[in-house]
């Protein structure tokens, strides 16, 4: 009897052995799941991840510009100081065009000094869509935050960046054609441009500046997009190119999802009901996934928070904010530091910037949890970092937000740490400039979960482990 028993003993530990050794992003939940462990290894860019798992209609293979870069230019390492610009300069461009809806003054324009030539092209995740007839395949960068759907197009009349793969070339393809001035879909332009279109031989130009140094300017035309082989969008209007400056990492061009007419997203309405999801990978070497159409939600459970409106300005997806708890315990900030300026999600923006009171509450509360690791000296805004240089495993507070519904969302452990070397890993969280200018939930933090778009519902759903 005895014997049977230490052999059943020794069965548990061994699958309990293999499976530590199997998962290497399993967690260890900890009092009440105050707390979690992991491996250091798992936060690194380098570690080796499984790709998203998703088999369901409508789906496009979603990846960082950073991990889609070494397959398209042969990149080296991520330049986290790039990094770090493209999130500032983004924050600017959102801050600016929220607080303009509001009082057309923005803090953050005034008080920081930052290129301007970011903007969507900061955007932080790609897509492959079909273009033409017959399709050619572009990689697009994926922004929540934009409208307009453009991509440079030949000929390059006066400038086009350097583009990893061939530029469109409308002419070859049947199924191109431009749209006159005086259409409907021409006259709304500026919702989603915010720059009055121009004529050209009664063809309607489209002109969209994201900063003093990155536009885009040519025809706007209609054609056939294609996602799937079974998902076509016939007469789908977009932005062809001719005239584009900016950093935009030598991709193709823009897809917009943002809440206007000319985007994709309504678009696309009779096909999808104006409803998306995606899930961002724990890693840039890892693959997510972009999909449309309600039926597409993987998530065994979501938890819905409404969706709001900032200002004047109904293109962000605006989400109310209650709190944030650390360890379990939730942190005194007062309603009406998240009330009064508001917050967005964005798929584009690396971080999370929280009012400088909330900000101060969050690093204050990690700071004392994770007192027993080294500190390391701080990356630019990025000022709580440790070096986990010679760490196996390390045992972290979970950060936990709550939204408007009432719903919390447990961030992933991935979605707390910015990686810049094991010697130097950061918490992914910086300040605004003030307590009144709107805060942005970023994808560092959304990372892992399927997010859920319902416009039409008028919410936004979290499912965790929405990536498998």
């Amino acid at each position: 009897m005895a014997s049977s028993l230490l052999s059943e003993l020794m069965r548990i530990l061994l699958c309990a052995f293999v499976l530590s050794v199997h998962s290497p992003f399993e967690k260890k939940v900890h009092v009440h799941g105050a707390e979690i462990t992991v491996p250091v290894s798992s936060l690194s860019p380098s570690a080796n991840c499984t790709a998203s798992t998703t088999n369901v209609n409508s789906t496009l293979k979603l990846v960082h510009k950073y991990g889609a870069r070494s397959q398209l230019f042969d990149g080296g390492p991520i330049n986290h100081t790039q990094v770090l610009l493209e999130d500032m300069a983004r924050v600017k461009w959102i801050q600016s065009k929220i607080s303009n809806s509001i009082s057309g003054i923005s803090d953050l324009e005034s008080a920081v000094n930052l290129p301007a030539s970011y903007g969507p092209s900061s955007s932080s995740y790609v897509v492959t869509i079909g273009l033409g007839t017959p399709t050619k395949d572009l990689t697009l960068l994926f922004d929540t935050g934009s409208a307009l759907t453009w991509t440079q197009c030949e000929p390059c009349i006066v400038s086009c960046y350097s583009q990893a793969e061939p530029i469109f070339d409308p002419s070859r393809s049947s199924s191109y054609a431009n749209i006159s001035c005086s259409a409907p879909s021409c006259l709304n332009l500026p919702s989603g441009t915010a720059q009055q279109p121009n004529c050209s031989d009664s063809t309607c130009v489209y002109n969209s500046t994201y900063g003093d140094q990155s536009f885009s300017s040519g025809f706007f035309a209609t054609e056939t997009l294609t996602l799937t082989p079974t998902d076509v969008i016939t007469n789908f209007e977009f932005g062809c190119g001719e005239d584009n400056e900016g950093t935009f990492n030598g991709f193709a061009g823009l897809l917009g999802l943002g809440r206007d007419p000319v985007s994709f997203l309504e678009q696309s309405a009779t096909q999808y009901g104006q409803y998306f999801s995606y899930c961002l990978p724990p890693l840039s070497s890892c693959t997510g996934y972009l999909t449309f159409g309600r039926g597409t939600v993987t998530s065994p459970s979501l938890n819905f928070t409404p969706m709001v409106t900032i200002g004047q300005s109904s293109l962000f997806y605006g989400i109310n904010i209650t709190g944030i708890s650390v360890g379990g315990n939730p942190l005194s900030i007062p309603l009406t530091v998240f009330s009064n300026a508001g917050a967005i999600i964005d798929s584009g923006n690396t971080f999370t910037h929280l009012p400088p009171t909330a900000y101060a509450a969050l690093r204050s509360a990690f700071q004392q949890a994770m007192a027993n690791y080294t500190s390391a000296p701080p990356f630019s805004q990025l000022d709580t970092c440790y070096d986990f240089s010679g760490v196996s495993t390390i045992t972290v507070p979970v950060i936990t937000f709550s939204f408007s519904g009432p719903i919390n969302v447990d961030l992933d452990a991935s979605g707390m740490f910015f990686w810049v070397s094991a010697s130097q890993v950061c918490l992914a969280f910086a300040p605004n400039i003030a307590d009144t200018s709107v805060s942005i939930y970023g994808n560092i933090q959304q990372r892992t979960f399927e997010v859920v778009y319902d416009v039409p519902g008028g919410q936004i759903g979290f499912g965790a482990q929405g990536c498998s």
